[in-house]
């Protein structure tokens, strides 16, 4: 999958330009970088959820995309019937709430939920559908530690099971660790690094990749 090149400009000011990207099926890739690096800028703009300057990035034909924000959003119905909005096979539904800890929420008005099990919910309802390209902006910032590790296995499974390109924003090098297959690296709207996790994690050729690293631990 090529995702073609584009930039955004605020103001006069560029905050976003990024090269073309070619992405591999199956594949999870991780976007790090510092807040302010672009990482949104770039899930939104994917997504259509902002323009780009000009002609914007450019998909091959009949690409789906599925896209979770890091705000996510729920309606004045119960989880279930927000979930199934994504999808009418209400036996998958059930599936899905189970393995993340939502069974028992199932008829709860899902605009009561906490932060962390609405995060759930939205990713359960974007699971109901198969999507070509998938991007997560911060999908488990809200979540426990449990629930963290139960829905990046199923973010993991979800990948390699549809054959779909999963783009993961995540400020979680660790997280990135565990289920990413390739890294990239934003620094100040640019694309600075990118290759598989274990040469990017611990052997990076930027020095701006390895402060980062340096600074957040790994």
């Amino acid at each position: 999958m090529k995702i073609s090149a584009f930039s955004k400009t605020y103001h006069g000011v560029t905050v976003l330009d990024v090269p073309e990207l070619e992405l591999h099926p199956g594949k999870i890739y991780s976007i790090i970088g510092s807040n302010g690096s672009g990482k949104s800028t770039y899930a939104k703009i994917l997504a259509k959820v902002l323009p780009a300057d000009q002609k914007g990035p450019q998909l091959d034909a009949g690409i789906t995309v599925g896209y979770i924000p890091q705000k996510n959003y729920a309606f004045r119905m119960s989880t279930k019937a927000n979930i199934l909005l994504g999808g009418s096979d209400s036996a998958k539904a059930e599936r899905l709430m189970e393995v993340l800890q939502l069974d028992s929420l199932a008829s709860q008005r899902a605009d009561r939920l906490s932060g962390g099990e609405t995060s759930r919910m939205a990713l359960a309802r974007l699971m109901m559908k198969h999507f070509d390209l998938v991007i997560l902006d911060e999908p488990t910032a809200a979540m426990d530690v449990e629930t963290t590790f139960l829905s990046e296995n199923l973010i993991w499974e979800y990948a390699k099971k549809s054959g779909c390109v999963l783009l993961l924003i995540t400020h979680s090098l660790q997280q990135a660790k565990r289920i990413a297959d390739e890294i990239l690296f934003f620094h100040k709207g640019q694309l600075f690094e990118s290759g598989p996790k274990e040469r990017l994690l611990f052997a990076p050729t930027r020095p701006e990749t390895r402060q980062f690293l340096e600074f957040y631990g790994i």
